[in-house]
């Protein structure tokens, strides 16, 4: 049974239980000094574009994207997604650190795309949903209920079926387990179940058309820079089987993933766990960072 404060237990919550559930979020940190100031940084370097706004009350996010420059209609396209959960930090950092450390490594290779802050709400308050309770990455589908993903679907749209590879940067932490998965079987009206939080980095491929070379490649090139989490006594990591080492598997596209939301030939969902005592945030940004660039060497590697 449910001991989340918010709703009663076995009924899905109403208006009332989300406007009270609103309520309760503070903001706890800048996403103009963190994600903004960065991007306009690196516009002298690659080009910038807002994709669109994001209107939570009187408060309005510019939604960012950064492109390499000097595209080219032969080249893949290359996407890299990050803070599509607005509390996992270093998948927005990692983003733009690719950018700032590797961008230019790329030139004439790929064209890349990179949405560093896809919920920029959600990064301010270090939440899991967005403004409305809706989970942003449960929601990239047709008609989306979530205008974070809605947004990001319309700035892809042009090059969706050009896209080779897609990397959506993301973390699991100890708040998974203590906030964010209670909030999720309350506002359901279901039991919440633990499962238990994985210390270490790992994968999670598509299920409806894995590719396991690529995911190992990936492992590979993280593990350089930190642990990778292993499976549990059940063989799994979050509940969900363990298909090779750190890599677990679910449908991208039917669960309204992010990392689905193309017919990428490479997809993938990183996660970092930022509550290691193994590691540093350094190394949790660094991660990502490997993780994108061993996505992308791979994929240009295969012939």
């Amino acid at each position: 049974m449910s001991t989340y404060p918010i709703g009663t237990p076995g009924k899905p919550w109403g208006e009332a239980e989300r406007t009270e559930w609103l309520a309760r979020q503070r903001r706890q940190r800048s996403y103009e000094a963190d994600a903004l100031s960065a991007i306009e940084r690196l516009a002298s370097r690659f080009d910038v574009q807002q994709y669109g706004e994001l209107n939570v009350g009187d408060e309005r996010f510019p939604l960012m994207a950064i492109r390499s420059r000097d595209w080219r209609e032969e080249l893949p396209v290359v996407l890299v997604t990050g803070g599509v959960h607005g509390y996992e930090t270093s998948g927005v950092h990692g983003a733009l650190q690719f950018v700032e450390q590797h961008g230019e490594r790329y030139a004439g290779r790929v064209n890349w795309l990179v949405a560093p802050c896809v919920s920029p709400w959600a990064y301010e308050r270090i939440q899991r949903w967005n403004a409305n309770a809706v989970d942003p990455n449960r929601s990239f589908t047709a008609n989306s209920p979530a205008a974070e993903s809605a947004a990001l679907m319309q700035l892809v749209a042009p090059v969706r079926e050009r896209v080779l590879l897609h990397i959506d940067l993301h973390e699991t932490t100890d708040t998974d387990e203590s906030e964010f998965r209670p909030a999720l079987a309350a506002r359901d009206g279901k039991p919440f179940t633990p499962c238990g939080i994985p210390d270490g980095f790992y994968l999670v491929d598509d299920s409806e058309y894995p590719q396991p070379a690529f995911q190992q490649a990936v492992i590979a090139a993280v593990e350089k820079v930190t642990h990778i989490a292993p499976a549990d006594e059940n063989g799994e990591i979050i509940g969900s089987p363990v298909v090779a080492r750190g890599v677990i598997e679910y449908p991208l596209t039917r669960l309204g993933l992010c990392a689905g939301m193309t017919n990428a030939h490479y997809k993938t969902t990183t996660e970092v766990y930022p509550n290691s005592p193994r590691a540093t945030p350094e190394q949790y940004n660094a991660a990502q960072v490997a993780a994108v660039c061993g996505a992308i060497d791979y994929a240009l590697a295969q012939p």
